[in-house]
């Protein structure tokens, strides 16, 4: 494959995230090769929407600046990540007659059946980011994953449909556009974080993936290959910051350091020490139980595993995922959130690994940067793939493709 820059963009409520690559192959595997990787804290951006369009698109640029210094390359385009409480997902089913004469299920089929599923009642004010595919059944007898190739006269597509509203949709992008990106298309972040750290075992077997992010939290739900469920609960690490900064009445700023220095002192050795608040910072005077700290943080990481276990028992799949429960974003850096994960949950839990990557910086493995870096190894796949299968997921092309609807939206919004 001819080496091609490839960008993720992960726009958070909390920090912007760039990360620049070189696509390669090795022999039949493609890989992609870290060339930068900038950060930049996020301004006018809240739960995951936009309440400032200049400031977002601010954000945007100085973090673009970075990762070009680092890089070395032009950032012309980037493949973009999208999230917040506004996305949601729905199941759906599309049928239609097969076409041949002779009764064989081609790709079209399989593209009608889904455009089809497109055609379900999404409201006025919602645009479809996703529709994936789940299963297949055949003359409503022969259920399978790829009915490409086999006979029957009617076919029905089971497919999962990920929308958001188009206000929030329209906002983000002028935001991108805004900052002199072009963009290549846009995925729900936590499907593409999937993909990077989710083995077809796992899969299978039954999984839960949770991005804790600055201000949502996203998961998304795996059982026999398939996905099952995705929600973005309007909760994250900051709110743990803000119950630090009310229960002890100091800053936000220091609240947060508190959060970063001292939440990894919750062993029972150290439960018992004080911390300086001016040892922190010099405007803030007198000490704070270590103790305390503890139970605050530990009371709101516990709230956020009980809407996720909310989330599982709705699915009805409360404690029976093989697979267990795999954390990333910023929010699963905190120390012991594996052990109050497992407790909640009542599932195996542990950190991602980012897949198919080589790399000489180290802080791409940071989780904070794991859904940039699976936002940029979609972008490699898709770009690999012209038929845009993703690992059996078929993302159909115009008039149904992404990057032209935005770019048309956000055209109209031009005067």
């Amino acid at each position: 494959m001819k080496e091609t820059i490839i960008t993720g963009l992960d726009v958070g409520s909390t920090a912007v995230r760039i990360v620049v690559g070189q696509a390669f192959s090795e022999g039949a595997e493609h890989k992609l090769q870290i060339l930068g990787a900038a950060e930049h804290p996020a301004q006018g951006i809240h739960r995951g929407s936009i309440t400032s369009i200049d400031e977002a698109a601010t954000s945007i640029s100085a973090c673009i600046e970075k990762a070009e210094r680092m890089a070395g390359v032009p950032i012309e385009s980037a493949w973009v990540g999208i999230s917040g409480a506004h996305i949601v997902s729905q199941t759906t089913r599309g049928v239609v007659a097969v076409g041949k004469i002779n009764g064989e299920i081609a790709k079209s089929d399989v593209e009608r059946a889904l455009e089809a599923a497109r055609t379900i009642a999404v409201p006025p004010n919602h645009e479809i980011l996703h529709v994936i595919p789940r299963s297949s059944i055949i003359d409503g007898q022969i259920s399978t994953k790829d009915p490409i190739g086999m006979t029957g006269s009617r076919l029905e597509v089971d497919a999962l449909v990920v929308q958001g509203f188009s206000s929030e949709i329209r906002n983000f992008t002028k935001c991108v556009y805004r900052s002199g990106l072009e963009i290549d298309d846009i995925v729900f972040t936590i499907l593409a974080t999937a993909e990077a750290v989710l083995s077809n075992k796992q899969k299978e077997l039954g999984v839960t993936l949770i991005n804790i992010g600055g201000s949502t939290t996203s998961i998304i739900v795996y059982e026999e290959g398939e996905i099952l469920h995705t929600a973005v609960l309007p909760m994250g690490s900051d709110h743990i910051t803000s119950d630090i900064a009310i229960g002890l009445r100091i800053s936000i700023d220091v609240a947060e350091k508190i959060k970063i220095e001292y939440a990894s002192f919750g062993a029972k050795e150290n439960i018992k020490k004080d911390i300086l608040l001016e040892e922190i910072d010099a405007s803030e005077q007198g000490t704070v139980s270590l103790k305390y700290v503890s139970q605050i943080i530990e009371a709101r990481v516990e709230e956020i595993f009980e809407k996720i276990e909310h989330e599982l028992k709705k699915i009805g799949r409360s404690g029976i995922l093989p697979g267990g429960a795999i954390l990333t974003g910023g929010g699963s850096k905190l120390s012991g959130i594996i052990d109050i994960a497992k407790k909640r949950l009542k599932l195996p839990v542990a950190y991602a690994n980012v897949k198919s990557i080589l790399n000489v910086i180290d802080r791409v493995y940071d989780q904070t940067f794991i859904p940039a870096v699976s936002v940029a190894l979609w972008g490699m796949t898709s770009e690999q793939q012209k038929s845009r299968q993703v690992r059996g997921f078929i993302s159909m092309d115009s008039p149904f493709d992404l990057r032209n609807r935005v770019k048309k939206l956000f055209k109209s919004l031009l005067p």
